[in-house]
C-alpha cells in the first residue's frame, strides 16, 4: 500500500464509494492495469487489495477486464464468489481506441445473465472505464 497516491487516484477511488475498512478484492489484475487507482483504493480503505485466495468475505470487487480475457459472464459470475450480499463490483474496461476494449453492450448484455444491474460508468484514470454492478433489488429483496 502506498501512502503517496496521488490526489487524482484517490478522486477518482474516492468515487468508487469505497470507504476506510473496507476489504476490495481485486481480480483480473495484468500489468496494464492502472497503478495510482489501485494505490487510491488501498489509500481510501486502508488495507491492500485482496486476491481471488483471500478465502473470506469482501465488501467490493474490482475486476480489470479486457476483451480478450474470456466469456464475460463467467467473469463477473466468478467475481460474485466472495461479495458480501449488497456488495458492489467495480467492472474496470479499457476505454475506447484503448487496446482489448469491450462495448458497453456487451456489458449490458451480460450483467443480466450474470444476476446483475449496470447503474453508474465512470472515467476511471487515462486508459480505464468503471461500470458498477450490484445485484438488483429484487433479487436482493427473494434472498432475504
Amino acid at each position: 500500500m502506498s501512502a503517496t497516491a496521488g490526489p487524482a487516484a484517490t478522486g477518482v477511488a474516492g468515487r468508487l464509494g469505497l470507504g476506510k475498512g473496507m476489504v476490495v478484492q481485486e481480480l483480473g489484475w495484468d500489468d496494464d492495469v492502472d497503478i495510482e487507482l489501485r494505490e487510491g483504493i488501498e489509500s481510501i480503505t486502508g488495507s491492500p487489495l485482496v486476491d481471488d485466495e483471500y478465502g473470506d468475505v469482501v465488501d467490493a470487487v474490482v475486476l480489470w477486464w479486457r476483451d480478450d480475457d474470456g466469456d464475460l459472464v463467467d467473469g463477473l459470475v466468478d467475481s460474485l464468489t466472495d461479495l458480501v450480499d449488497g456488495g458492489v463490483i467495480w467492472l474496470l474496461t479499457p476505454k475506447v481506441g484503448q487496446d482489448n476494449y469491450v462495448d458497453p453492450s456487451d456489458i449490458t448484455e451480460a450483467a443480466p445473465t450474470a444476476g446483475l444491474a449496470t447503474t453508474t460508468s465512470l472515467a476511471a484514470g487515462p486508459r480505464w472505464t468503471a461500470t458498477k454492478l450490484v445485484a438488483p433489488k429484487s433479487a436482493r429483496a427473494r434472498q432475504r
